[in-house]
């Protein structure tokens, strides 16, 4: 199996699992994640999406080896891009999801794999972790929305810097760019990474499907469309019973038990 699919609660754990070859993303893999996403994007009861890689790499990006990155095979140019975009849908659902996304880099994450970690909310990393876009060595101008992950999360400037050069990047870098959000011993990764999935699978789910659209959204909003959006969805907030409950346990001294509307 490709893919392991597994439930902790209300957190969707998908774990990559071709570690022979480091899990780059083969023909069968693309398609089990596309799958897999779309599944847990759509079930109320996944409150945080998850994504890992089985063995001492997140993964290693697209599968070079078999000729799935080149112009290789039978196919029309058109019936190519066409096959990557599908591929991208992964990516495209983890960014999109009204749901929290985390993954977890237990280890090298290159190319799409770097640009699978970056699809996700948030990161957390091994210190030994490393990561590359690694297109540039292939002669490759990269895919599976690496650019516009990168773009974003670091400019332009260091966005074309990782693109060219393609040099391997340290966690502690990576933690100082932004690449990552926290950075813990590998021995403790899966544990914290797993602590910071169920908190939040626990928060409100309205809130966070209105703040992730908020977030998307302010990259390319105005300031004016930003205090209308985010005036909106606070209104939505207000009306839910989980703010309700937000404030009843407040005044009660107790933790706040949501329960998704």
């Amino acid at each position: 199996m490709v893919l392991n699919i597994k439930r902790e609660g209300r957190v969707a754990v998908l774990k990559l699992n071709r570690p022979d070859s480091l899990n780059a993303l083969s023909g069968d893999l693309h398609d089990a994640l596309n799958a897999a996403v779309a599944d847990v994007a759509l079930d109320e009861s996944v409150g945080c999406v998850v994504v890992t890689g089985a063995g001492r790499a997140f993964c290693a990006g697209g599968d070079t080896r078999s000729g799935a990155a080149r112009d290789t095979g039978p196919k029309s140019q058109e019936q190519r891009v066409d096959a990557m975009v599908h591929h991208a849908e992964t990516v495209r659902l983890l960014h999109l999801m009204p749901k929290p996304t985390l993954a977890i880099v237990n280890g090298a994450a290159a190319g799409a794999g770097l640009a699978l970690a970056l699809a996700c909310d948030m990161r957390i990393a091994a210190s030994d972790a490393m990561m590359t876009t690694a297109y540039v060595r292939l002669a490759l101008s990269g895919d599976f929305g690496c650019t516009y992950f990168l773009t974003r999360l670091v400019g332009p400037a260091i966005a074309a810097e990782l693109m060219f050069l393609s040099e391997k990047i340290a966690m502690d870098r990576a933690l100082q760019l932004g690449l990552v959000n926290r950075v813990m011993p590998s021995g403790d990764l899966l544990a914290e990474g797993m602590r910071m999935a169920n908190e939040l699978a626990a928060m409100p789910p309205v809130t966070l499907r209105l703040m992730k659209r908020n977030i998307a959204a302010a990259s390319h909003a105005s300031l004016d469309e930003m205090i209308e959006r985010e005036a909106t969805a606070m209104v939505r907030c207000t009306k839910t019973q989980d703010a309700k409950e937000a404030l009843a346990a407040r005044r009660e001294g107790r933790p706040a038990v949501f329960v998704g509307y």
